[in-house]
């Protein structure tokens, strides 16, 4: 997996709702992950570096 798709959790202001979702996301690929079933790490990655994106713009607007 490249840097690209590893999303950078150390720039996320703690006790946020990014930083909330960005440790659900990691609890949650670790789950999925060691279930066995077969799932698009990648993808996983993406969207979740989307959704923590668009949280940190909503929190910069004082909107989250």
């Amino acid at each position: 997996m490249s840097d690209s798709e590893t999303p950078n959790t150390g720039d996320i202001s703690p006790n946020t709702p990014a930083a909330e979702f960005a440790a659900w996301c990691e609890a949650e690929f670790e789950r999925r992950r060691n279930s066995g079933d077969d799932f698009d790490e990648g993808h996983y990655r993406k969207a979740m570096q989307l959704v923590i994106e668009r949280l940190q713009r909503l929190e910069d607007e004082g909107r989250a």
